[in-house]
């Protein structure tokens, strides 16, 4: 069963969306601001995002712009009410898929993600996120979960972002001010501290030695290291 993700501010519009797709046979969650919405996707797990363009709190041509800086490449249908060539041509430059103009006939919307769907898994399914597997650790993407020797963990929304942004970029030097930028979005309030507080919580799950960490490595002056080696 396909997850779909709507992003929608329309009371009228989620409900009667949400309805029709479930009577499809699609898993439906949704998502009534942008802000509420990306935080979902960055999550994993959904293989088809639904994402209006006029949004309260973060608009859509920005969530689809982040989501993509983010690495998230789940397929996105992009709806606009204004139905201008700028709109259209301004969401597919910020990496959306497709676009469909309201108001719009159900038929065509259910045809729209069938054949987006389609192309994804022709593709190999870059939308599904993948499975990443490191020692005796499993992360599941579709599932939003991790798994260490077949059981799965208790992570918390932020340590499971911050490690699926560790698996997405192996081997890659990271810098705490990076990290904050990229899962935590620079939230006011928060220090560097932050990162190394989550990551020795995920060092505690996942690690065999947390105290000498072979998967999460600190680079000293500089920050963490993924190596799934």
């Amino acid at each position: 069963m396909s997850r779909v993700l709507l992003i929608e501010d329309e009371v009228g519009i989620r409900m009667t969306v949400q309805d029709r797709l479930e009577a499809e046979g699609y898993d439906i969650e949704t998502a009534a601001d942008g802000q509420e919405g990306y935080e979902r996707a960055l999550l994993g797990g959904i293989d088809l995002i639904v994402l209006d363009l006029m949004l309260p709190g973060k608009p859509g041509l920005d969530v689809c712009r982040d989501l993509r800086a983010d690495g998230i490449p789940t397929p996105v249908l992009m709806l606009t009410a204004k139905g201008q060539l700028e709109d259209r041509v301004a969401g597919l430059r910020t990496g959306a898929d497709d676009y469909l103009v309201k108001p719009f006939e159900m038929l065509e919307l259910v045809a729209r993600i069938e054949a987006m769907l389609r192309r994804d898994k022709m593709r190999g399914g870059s939308g599904t996120g993948g499975i990443y597997r490191f020692g005796n650790v499993r992360l599941d993407a579709r599932q939003a979960a991790v798994f260490r020797d077949g059981e799965q963990l208790q992570l918390s929304a932020k340590e499971y972002q911050l490690l699926l942004y560790f698996v997405r970029h192996p081997r890659e030097a990271l810098t705490r001010d990076v990290l904050l930028q990229k899962v935590w979005k620079y939230r006011v309030g928060l220090s560097t501290r932050t990162v190394d507080v989550h990551v020795g919580w995920l060092r505690q799950k996942i690690e065999e030695q947390p105290r000498k960490p072979r998967w999460i490595v600190t680079r000293h002056g500089i920050g963490y290291i993924f190596d799934p080696e």
